[in-house]
């Protein structure tokens, strides 16, 4: 029996995750658990730091043209998706993490950076400290309700989650519809995912690096049949 995998990412990642998962032979059900909108915001001066770090490829999506100012600074990325996204931008990548955020700032750290800026969504995990001298929220992923219906059809899948708030958000939603986790398993982009999303589900696989390839493999590994 071939998996069932619910995309919870918002869009335009949705589709994308969508596809990649359809390409493989997998079942996919799309349930975007929030919508990322752009926030207003104001670059600056790059010269008061010396790098950029970017843990998300909508940092990059919604900046807009305030973006043009700060192009000067090096990017540091969590993720090959960030990274490509700043290329395409025009952004010069200096260092690529392929683990999480904490593991790309002793990176930065390593290669004296220290003052970074973090464009950052509305709500972040990183603070400013260490080498990070300023976080600037530039876009907002805001919850989008789910009905109990659509709650409903996460049972007896293998939810994907890409960041620490969609394990969060995810555990909320089964809890407010009284699902049983142990009908629900999670492939998580990062150990801070999963543990957002607390304990109980029917197994926790995490991808081997933070990039959408390796958390659809790492599901696909997971057996439908097991049980806690």
């Amino acid at each position: 029996m071939m998996p069932r995998l619910a995309v919870l990412r918002p869009e335009p990642g949705n589709a994308v995750t969508m596809a990649r998962v359809q390409a493989t032979g997998m079942a996919a059900l799309s349930l975007p658990l929030f919508a990322v909108r752009s926030l207003e915001w104001d670059a600056p001066d790059p010269t008061t730091f010396d790098a950029l770090i970017l843990t998300s490829a909508n940092a990059v999506r919604h900046a807009g043209g305030q973006l043009d100012a700060l192009r000067t600074l090096p990017v540091y990325a969590v993720g090959t998706a960030t990274a490509d996204a700043a290329r395409t931008a025009g952004l010069r990548v200096e260092a690529t993490g392929h683990r999480d955020a904490d593991a790309l700032l002793a990176m930065a750290e390593a290669q004296g950076v220290r003052r970074a800026l973090h464009l950052a969504g509305r709500e972040h995990r990183l603070r400013a400290g260490g080498v990070v001298a300023s976080v600037l929220p530039i876009y907002a992923a805001d919850v989008l309700e789910v009905s109990e219906k659509d709650a409903m059809t996460l049972i007896d899948t293998i939810a994907l989650l890409h960041s620490p708030r969609a394990g969060n958000r995810l555990a909320d939603i089964v809890t407010a519809h009284r699902l049983d986790r142990t009908r629900i398993a999670l492939a998580a982009i990062s150990a801070a995912a999963a543990q957002a999303a607390g304990k109980g589900w029917r197994t926790v696989t995490i991808a081997s690096e933070p990039t959408d390839a390796a958390l659809i493999a790492a599901a696909a590994q997971i057996d439908p049949a097991s049980r806690p």
